[in-house]
């Protein structure tokens, strides 16, 4: 497997225009059948306008609630450091919004992620005249009682998410009954990786070479397979406690 950060040109907050800086990134490229293209969340809201100026009269502390589809108050947080959410049935920090490389601006998630991932996926496919591809939209966020951060993918197009083991046998012919692998996750953390946190200016990757991936042109919008039912998840306990608070 190989997986290469794209050196580009800066993203510029309130406002780019991305497929023009896509079309620009990849000149000296030739991008492969079979190939993942991973785009960080923060230039793609950066193309929907999904910014708001710093020291604007909406403040952080409002936007992260308005955000959120659940969140918990800061004073109840140890460090009060940020403020816990849940956003689009994903456990994070602050519902997503970030300052880092923003140029003075807050930037919030793309508004509907799996929608932008498929319009990134046709712009590609028309330019660049490939057939078996996807297209993963990524965000880094931290994983409790680990340090560091990882990749997620918020969206993603032309793949199936994961790999299903069940029925499956094992070195020792034992039948595996509930292994599933991550596939979306696991790629994004491997671009996250490579195109950094920092001042590197990477913020498109591009990972060959994937061994056993099973392209499909299937729309997982509203029925996101990665998602669990909170009800379900092996933290209900935890995610349905009263601590937690509805968003706006």
């Amino acid at each position: 497997m190989k997986v290469r950060a794209i050196k580009t040109r800066k993203f510029l907050p309130p406002k780019d225009d991305l497929f023009s800086f896509i079309r620009e990134s990849f000149s000296h490229i030739k991008l492969r059948e079979r190939s993942v293209i991973v785009v960080t969340s923060k230039i793609v809201s950066i193309a929907e306008g999904r910014c708001i100026k710093i020291g604007s009269k909406t403040k952080k502390a409002e936007l992260i609630k308005r955000e959120a589809d659940f969140y918990i108050d800061k004073n109840k947080i140890s460090g009060k450091i940020s403020t816990l959410t849940i956003k689009d049935n994903i456990l994070t920090s602050s519902s997503g919004i970030d300052e880092s490389n923003g140029n003075g601006y807050y930037i919030l998630w793309p508004i509907k992620p799996f929608l932008s991932a498929k319009r990134i996926y046709e712009f590609i496919k028309e330019e660049y005249s490939l057939k078996k591809f996807a297209v993963i939209i990524s965000d880094s966020r931290r994983t409790p009682l680990r340090e560091g951060i990882l990749g997620i993918g918020l969206s993603y197009y032309g793949l199936e998410p994961l790999r299903d083991y069940k029925g499956s046998k094992d070195i020792f012919g034992r039948e595996m009954n509930f292994s599933k692998a991550n596939i979306v996750d696991s790629l994004s953390t491997m671009a996250v990786f490579q195109m950094g946190e920092g001042d590197e200016q990477t913020p498109l990757a591009i990972i060959e070479d994937i061994k056993d991936l099973h392209f499909i042109n299937k729309d997982f919008s509203k029925n996101d397979i990665l998602k669990t039912n909170i009800k379900e998840d092996k933290y209900s306990f935890f995610l349905e406690s009263n601590i937690w608070k509805k968003g706006k």
